[in-house]
């Protein structure tokens, strides 16, 4: 009997050990994720995996000078200097347009992209 209170033989509970392991590896793979953002242009922390993987396949394509319209981005009626590309069903990437360069500000959800525009 060992001191976790599993049965076996040898000098360590392998089961103990195992999941011990498995801690581990998830630990590290969550610290991986974590420093990935340190090289986005625009904070993605708070946002769902999903929605991280395809902004940044949208940030990258954007950055390789790539048409928003490609990714059916469009201009704000009110703010034609803004351009909103969605991401998924329920976020939206942010851009200014500054001539012939792109400025990403912040990918936002759905509600809160509809609550800023006047006249909604």
């Amino acid at each position: 009997m060992f001191s976790c209170g599993h049965k076996g033989y040898g000098q360590i509970c392998h089961r103990c050990a195992q999941e011990q392991l498995a801690w581990q590896e998830r630990k590290q793979q969550k610290n991986d994720w974590e420093a990935t953002f340190a090289e986005d242009l625009v904070d993605l922390r708070t946002l769902p995996k999903n929605v991280v993987l395809k902004a940044r396949q949208i940030l990258q394509a954007l950055a390789n000078q790539q048409d928003y319209r490609q990714f059916h981005g469009k201009r704000l009626r009110h703010d034609r200097f803004v351009i909103s590309i969605p991401v998924t069903r329920h976020y939206r990437l942010i851009c200014r347009d500054q001539g012939n360069l792109l400025i990403p500000e912040a990918v936002i959800s759905h509600e809160d992209y509809n609550v800023c525009k006047p006249g909604h």
